[in-house]
């Protein structure tokens, strides 16, 4: 790596982290960020050093890990948060590779396939490759065992939602196809001007940003919501996390969350929203109508004859037998999962729960369980912080006896677009988004958890009432718009007329079709690679 080709890099990183949220009016800077990245690896393929490979990989490898890492810092708090100790540090730091280098590295390996598949085509289906590839990696950080698509590219425009209100079409995946193909035609656009003193690919570029923006500016000033208003309060106890297994009693957080919803309820209020953990002793699922805090909690919405309550609860279900992957063995024999859980209450007998099931791996499940089943006594010894949790494998929907659909949300799950669309496809008619955002600390990480619940507003049309702990809690319409929100680190309790809606999206419907399309092409580009390499291989041989 020459001097200039690191500068260039490090360039690239810079750009993008100003971009990303919550720089929110910067996020433009996307449309480019990626030029100077793209500039750096075109003149180490320009030469014949037979080390290019390696270049090109760590080249666009620096890029990405700082960009990451400068983006999502704050990772490091929340594990950190949960294993203590010297063992529970190391543990920490191997899991922050997940989202620091894991990241990084199937980026940094896109671009790395982009440059192998240039040596054998032509520049036009290599591009076609880069994007493929790309979203590929995007889509799998976001299927398997260790996701964590926090850095998907269409989330850097969380901030500026205005222009991107046709993810009700195309999801995220429609955003990071947007940045991929503007910042290709970006480069070659400087290229064109450098070499040829021609602007022509300079205007279909500035038309590739105007178009969208343009359409989704007039679908956001000419969309309205159908007025089916429901009152819904939804509260934020601030209770410190690092206290909230300790100094403070569960009764006592029961106590403050009900003071607090009743300090802004009306007597027409259909829904109270609580934060994840507001009731942090584990329940026995089976035994919850004589569980002391639902009994609680129940007495509390009795004062309200139309109200129904969505709290977040640690919960606990016991078997005979290991009915579950998760399930753990009970010292008194038999077996049992624990949940991070959302509970809806009712004035009637009626009670639900949904299980978390975005885990976020090796803090709250050990990824790839049935490969490493045999690793689960090991790390049980951790303090229960890594393949803790039960969870369940499809997405949910609380109905109450109105009728009215919720998608319950726990914390970490409402980066997931497709996830939260199956919970509206299922009849879900606003979202319901739990969470404890505490452990991060007063950091941007707490920022950008909000603005990514608007794009699941967009996407599916939805209002978002958004219930954190220690912050921020709020309301988000069906445009994306946040119309209501609580300071950090406050306690208090919100209440807002929010609009239902049963109308489903094109994205609702179909999903991330994008990035369907993009593993196709990354699995012809990886194809196209292999059958051209053991093609030159023949060749060789026969000379």
């Amino acid at each position: 790596m020459t001097k200039k080709n690191t500068l260039l890099s490090l360039l690239s990183a810079f750009i993008m982290w100003l971009a990303w949220p919550p720089h929110n009016w910067l996020a433009p800077l996307l449309f480019i960020g990626l030029v100077p990245l793209l500039i750096a690896l075109k003149q180490i393929t320009s030469t014949s050093d037979k080390k290019t490979g390696k270049k090109v990989f760590l080249t666009a490898g620096l890029t990405f890990l700082i960009w990451n890492t400068a983006s999502i810092y704050w990772v490091f708090n929340s594990i950190n948060a949960v294993n203590t100790g010297v063992v529970g540090t190391i543990v920490s730091l191997l899991v922050s590779l997940i989202p620091y280098g894991l990241g990084a590295l199937l980026m940094t390996f896109a671009f790395w396939m982009y440059y192998r598949l240039s040596t054998y085509t032509t520049k036009i289906i290599s591009y076609a490759g880069l994007i493929g590839f790309y979203i590929s990696m995007e889509y799998l950080h976001q299927a398997w065992d260790l996701a964590f698509p926090w850095m998907t590219l269409g989330n850097g425009f969380a901030g500026m939602h205005q222009i991107v209100q046709w993810y009700e079409f195309t999801g995220v995946y429609g955003g990071s196809l947007w940045i991929l193909i503007s910042n290709i035609l970006a480069f070659e656009a400087y290229q064109q001007i450098k070499s040829q003193k021609q602007y022509k690919l300079a205007g279909i570029w500035a038309l590739l940003i105007l178009l969208p923006i343009g359409f989704s500016i007039y679908q956001y000033k000419n969309y309205e919501e159908k007025s089916v208003p429901v009152n819904v309060v939804t509260v934020q106890p601030n209770i410190d996390p690092y206290e909230k297994y300790g100094s403070t009693s569960a009764n006592e957080q029961l106590s403050i969350l009900t003071k607090l919803s009743d300090s802004v309820a009306q007597p027409n209020t259909e829904y109270f929203i609580w934060p994840e953990t507001a009731i942090p002793n584990y329940a026995d699922e089976d035994r919850i109508r004589s569980n002391p805090d639902f009994l609680q909690a129940q007495h509390f919405l009795s004062k309200y004859k139309n109200g129904t309550l969505i709290t977040g609860i640690e919960s606990v279900r016991f078997y005979n037998d290991k009915k579950t992957i998760s399930a753990k063995e009970n010292p008194n024999g038999g077996f049992y999962d624990n949940y991070n859980a959302a509970m809806q209450v009712e004035n009637s007998a009626s009670v639900s729960f949904y299980h978390k099931s975005k885990l976020v791996p090796g803090v709250e499940k050990m990824p790839f369980p049935k490969v490493f089943s045999f690793l689960a006594p090991v790390f049980s010894k951790l303090g229960g912080s890594v393949s803790g949790w039960g969870w369940q494998e499809e997405p949910g929907v609380f109905y109450a006896q109105s009728g009215i659909g919720v998608a319950p949300t726990i914390c970490y799950e409402s980066i997931w677009g497709d996830w939260v669309a199956g919970s509206v496809k299922q009849g879900a008619q606003f979202i319901a988004v739990i969470t404890n955002d505490g452990w991060w600390g007063n950091t941007s990480g707490k920022d950008q958890h909000l603005l990514y619940a608007k794009l699941r507003s967009i996407e599916t049309r939805r209002y978002v009432v958004r219930s954190a702990n220690t912050g921020i809690s709020g309301f988000i319409n069906q445009r994306g718009d946040v119309v209501q929100q609580s300071k950090w680190w406050t306690r208090t309790a919100l209440k807002a007329d929010i609009n239902l809606n049963d109308e489903i999206t094109f994205y609702v419907n179909y999903g991330d079709l994008i990035a369907k399309i993009g593993i196709v092409l990354g699995l012809l580009g990886a194809a196209f690679i292999v059958i051209s390499k053991i093609k030159d291989k023949r060749t060789k041989s026969k000379d």
